[in-house]
């Protein structure tokens, strides 16, 4: 059984790997992948705990993915680099303080909201949006927007360097990342889809919403662990091996494939537009409609 999990942990790691930086939704993906095909983990404990365990996974091994973004960007991200002028520590931290801005409303949003609606309606947000169907038509939806954008910004850009982007502009991105509660719109689609309306280019636009992940992926992997760590100290539950074994090999598998898949991003968008990932959210969101209607 510790074998076919571990099979099952690394295609999810891989899953995750490619689709959580490119402008496809992870979420549409993972959805699909957990239509065929289920952690057991645990079988033993119950349907609750899989519950509890398959939630929590599904964002901790995004930690994989962020620390891929930490390993290929630490020169330009450590402020502390002794490789480094002041000025260009000056600069550093100047981009991260842009970070942190622009990752306010998604955070205000994302755990205050959500907890003032689940108090007043009994539900949090993913209880009312988390369905196929917001999934499909926000895939298709952003898939056009992707394509519309691109072909009206044809033209030279106003921000060629992700250092360049104004405080304001930062901000202006960072709203656009509260879209991505929407499940299918895409953390870094929304962002991305976000930098290019204001004039930024495909190179800078992918970076900064890079950045944006790290706080955003980290936030949500904590928020999701601790409430796992309270389910399993509250209900007195011991973790299986199996269980942690697929968390630690996913999240793994994560980050080798986030190694690859980021570099290929930047290297792509500087010689073509996201076009081809917009024609590709249209028909994966054609096809989980299809997929729902049909076997649903």
């Amino acid at each position: 059984m510790l074998f076919v999990e571990i099979l099952k942990s690394v295609l999810f790691g891989i899953v995750e790997g490619i689709t959580e930086w490119l402008p496809v939704s992870s979420t549409g993906h993972l959805i699909l992948l957990g239509e065929f095909l289920s952690l057991d983990t645990a079988p033993e404990l119950g349907a609750t705990f899989a519950a509890e365990y398959s939630s929590m996974f599904e964002v901790v091994i995004q930690l994989g993915a962020i620390l891929a973004v930490a390993v290929i960007y630490f020169q330009k991200l450590n402020p502390f680099s002794r490789l480094k002028s002041s000025g260009e520590k000056k600069g550093t931290w100047v981009l991260w303080g842009k970070v942190a801005l622009a990752s306010i409303p998604a955070a205000l949003i994302g755990v205050v909201g959500d907890k003032i609606l689940e108090k007043l309606s009994g539900r949090d947000i993913d209880g009312w949006i988390f369905n196929w169907q917001v999934v499909a038509a926000a895939l298709i939806i952003y898939g056009i927007l992707f394509i519309l954008v691109e072909k009206l910004h044809k033209s030279k850009t106003a921000v060629d360097r992700v250092e360049d982007i104004s405080v304001g502009q930062a901000m202006a991105i960072g709203c656009f990342q509260v879209l991505s509660i929407v499940p299918g719109t895409s953390r870094s689609g929304s962002t991305i889809l976000g930098a290019r309306m204001i004039g930024v280019s495909r190179p800078a636009a992918a970076e900064f919403s890079f950045f944006l992940g790290i706080p955003a992926i980290a936030g949500a992997a904590l928020i999701k662990g601790a409430g796992f760590v309270g389910y399993v100290m509250e209900n007195n539950v011991s973790i299986p091996l199996t269980s942690i074994v697929a968390l630690i090999v996913a999240t793994a598998v994560s980050f080798a494939v986030s190694m690859l898949v980021v570099r290929f991003l930047v290297d792509f968008v500087k010689k073509h537009s996201f076009i081809p990932f917009g024609v590709y959210r249209i028909i994966l969101g054609v096809l989980v409609i299809l997929y729902f209607a049909i076997w649903g």
